[in-house]
């Protein structure tokens, strides 16, 4: 059978590939949907190089026959923290793969940038050298937090200073010296969610810092919310696969230079084979997100009818995360998986579960842990793409396992 040959309009541009509209005479770009920014954003001039793939710079050097003019580079840089114009200098001030996936996650975040990190907690840590050096140690953060998170502004150990409040406690514990405020939303690892609006009217002037690992920018975008920071986890969700770790703050350009400051002077540089793999990973996140969630919805039913769960936390936006409570001995439930992974982590192509207050909140005083509704009974699961019905006859078997079955 002969194929059937498509005649394009006389009228079509080749050059107006992303779909322009005519609005009143001026060619106005439309604006392109977040499942093609993901598999396109940070990979638009690999055509003209002539590749098809996104190559991988493991240099970590750079030559350069104008060492003038890689001193004023390296001058303006150290001065404001711009992105160095010309070839790279050396893999601590960037690295052109790590560059592309920052530009795709910027781009899906709706951010003017985005600097990446060798873990989410040296992205969280760039964020608060940035505000400490401005002298703004004071951060004001509502729980629960991922537990690192919580325990690295509690301890202080960046010398930081931290108010716990409610929500509706944020503009009260505003203090001059206020350089953040910190939330995350769906929260790890109870899935509470907020009012990120509300939260970052409340914040004023001050910067409002929204972890988005757990939504990733497939269920939402906070800065479309008033946030001007974004940190994420890339280790979970933008990866993928659970094969690679990173973290990533998406902002305003602004912002961007004092986070690559701080990540050339303190060395927390992402790995280019990282970088590769995370702009791969961004390639199908909303395939896996949402395939994940149709799964993660499905579980969270069965398990809000099964007389053995208390209860479950499922967020409104969805997610591929599920948290419930046992009537029995969740450590039973741990020790019963055999499809599901017990293990830290999440947002893997596989599923992975955890018991919160004994290995990602366990860090976090107890008190505080139950304080923020982290139960010792509450387990955290990463829901993946396997079968929903293998993944329940797992479930089902394990909660079998439980003393209160």
């Amino acid at each position: 059978m002969d194929s059937v040959v498509y005649d394009t309009p006389d009228a079509y541009d080749a050059d107006a590939r992303d779909d322009r509209r005519r609005a009143g005479g001026v060619s106005v770009a439309r604006p392109r949907a977040l499942a093609t920014e993901a598999v396109h954003a940070g990979r638009e001039d690999l055509a003209a190089l002539g590749l098809h793939a996104a190559p991988i710079d493991l240099s970590t050097t750079y030559p350069s026959y104008d060492s003038r003019g890689e001193a004023a580079r390296i001058d303006a840089f150290a001065a404001e923290g711009a992105e160095p114009e010309g070839p790279p200098v050396y893999g601590r001030l960037g690295n052109p793969t790590v560059a592309r996936f920052e530009t795709a996650l910027a781009r899906l975040e709706g951010t003017e940038s985005a600097v990446a990190f060798a873990s989410g907690m040296a992205a969280l840590s760039a964020v608060l050298l940035v505000r400490n050096a401005m002298g703004l140690r004071h951060v004001v953060a509502v729980r629960p937090l991922y537990g690192c998170s919580d325990h690295l502004l509690t301890a202080g150990l960046l010398g930081s200073e931290v108010t716990w409040v409610d929500p509706a406690g944020i503009a009260d514990a505003l203090r001059p010296d206020t350089g953040l405020v910190m939330v995350e939303s769906p929260a790890n690892p109870t899935l509470a969610e907020l009012d990120l609006r509300a939260v970052a009217h409340a914040c004023g002037s001050v910067p409002l810092l929204a972890d988005n690992t757990f939504a990733t920018p497939v269920l939402q975008r906070p800065v479309e919310q008033g946030a001007r920071l974004v940190l994420h986890s890339a280790t979970k969700y933008l990866g993928g696969h659970g094969d690679v770790m990173a973290g990533v703050v998406a902002c305003d350009e602004e912002f961007a230079r004092g986070l690559r400051q701080v990540r050339f002077a303190t060395g927390g540089v992402l790995h280019p084979l990282a970088g590769y793999l995370l702009l791969r990973g961004l390639s199908t996140l909303p395939v896996r997100v949402r395939a994940a969630s149709s799964n993660a919805a499905e579980l969270a039913r069965r398990l809000a009818e099964d007389p053995r769960v208390a209860r479950v936390h499922y967020p409104r936006i969805g997610g591929a995360m599920i948290a419930f409570e046992v009537h029995g001995d969740p450590h039973d439930v741990i020790a019963g998986v055999r499809l599901i992974t017990p293990a830290v982590s999440l947002g893997s192509v596989d599923s992975l579960i955890q018991h919160p207050a004994s290995i990602s909140h366990r860090i976090v005083p107890s008190e505080d842990r139950r304080d923020a509704g982290v139960s010792d009974r509450l387990l955290r699961l990463s829901v993946g793409l396997e079968d929903v019905d293998d993944l329940w006859t797992d479930l089902d078997g394990a909660l079998g396992f439980t003393s209160g079955a």
